[in-house]
């Protein structure tokens, strides 16, 4: 069987790329740089610069079997761009229906799109989780584009038989993460004290390694055809949790204060730093239930077993 990735230099890509070639599929990986050589070492990647309606994708289709897309704009914190719903949609919507079509076009059987948890919303109420039957509830640019891709490519599998399969994803963590939860893995490997001792929020995450799986899962399994599925490790977490887990995972103690969580929101508040902390503090929890029923999906690593893998990944840079 022969794989399309797009986004395989990324985090994510480059692990499921891993992952793919160990099982012997044949994987032919794009990337965003034109100038890596299309010889040698590198002659099953294809480098096409910024992915839009207007890319060509007429060769790298060429005898593919199922595309897996996780090439994207990313959501970014305080985005600086003038226009930030149509700089996504240039890429996140025109970009992934473009391919879509040509996929189709090519007589590609299955298309695994990565999407966000971000459609769904951006938090939950206490005890109550995600499911791939809320509505859609997206409140940013970047949850937007998602959502209306996936909206595109239902129609596209409608209209031309190919088959569908979209992943939400939550926050992703593991060997070589960066942004935030790098920053406080950073955090408490040094020992900093942090206010987060009387958090009691529940959020669900999904290691690296779990998410390679599910996407492999959803590469061939019959019951992954034109369905939606939430994806985590089906273990939820408060960010107090979250932390004394980091904190085994690297061989430190934990130093957390108990800072009362309204004076958080105050303090975030006059920082401009409310978004950082309603994910800090925040409830974000997703049912992972269909997959396990539908595909008898179990995450393989647990949530222990993820922290420490992000651990040596940090720890070997």
């Amino acid at each position: 069987m022969r794989l399309l990735v797009t986004g395989s230099s990324g985090f994510v890509g480059r692990a499921v790329c891993a992952e793919l070639i160990a099982r012997k599929y044949d994987v032919r990986r794009v990337v965003r740089d034109r100038h890596i050589s299309s010889g040698g070492q590198h002659s099953n990647v294809i480098g096409l610069g910024v992915i839009g309606s207007g890319t060509d994708w007429f060769d790298a289709l060429d005898g593919v079997d199922v595309v897996v897309h996780l090439a994207a704009r990313v959501h970014v914190m305080h985005d600086s761009e003038g226009d930030p719903l149509t700089a996504f949609r240039a890429v996140n919507v025109e970009g992934t229906l473009n391919l879509a079509r040509q996929a189709a076009a090519a007589e590609v059987k299955r298309f695994v799109f990565i999407s966000s948890v971000k459609v769904n919303g951006e938090c939950t109420d206490s005890g109550r989780a995600f499911t791939e039957a809320d509505v859609p509830n997206p409140q940013d640019a970047y949850g937007l584009s998602k959502h209306e891709a996936e909206k595109g490519l239902r129609q596209i599998a409608e209209n031309t038989g190919m088959e569908v399969v979209i992943i939400r994803p939550p926050l992703v963590y593991g060997p070589g993460v960066k942004a935030n939860f790098a920053a406080l893995m950073h955090a408490v490997r040094r020992g900093w004290p942090l206010p987060l001792g009387a958090v009691h929020n529940q959020r669900s995450l999904v290691s690296l390694d779990n998410l390679v799986d599910f996407i492999t899962t959803c590469i061939t399994h019959p019951q992954a055809a034109n369905q939606t599925y939430l994806v985590s490790d089906g273990q939820d977490l408060s960010t107090t949790a979250l932390i004394y887990g980091i904190a085994r995972a690297v061989g430190v103690p934990v130093r957390l204060l108990p800072m009362p969580v309204w004076v958080l929101h105050v303090g975030a508040r006059l920082l401009g730093k409310s978004e950082e902390v309603l994910r800090l503090c925040g409830n974000l929890q997703v049912d992972i239930s269909k997959a396990s029923q539908l595909m008898g999906w179990v995450p393989p690593v647990t949530v222990d077993e993820g922290l420490r893998r992000a651990a040596r990944g940090m720890q070997k840079k």
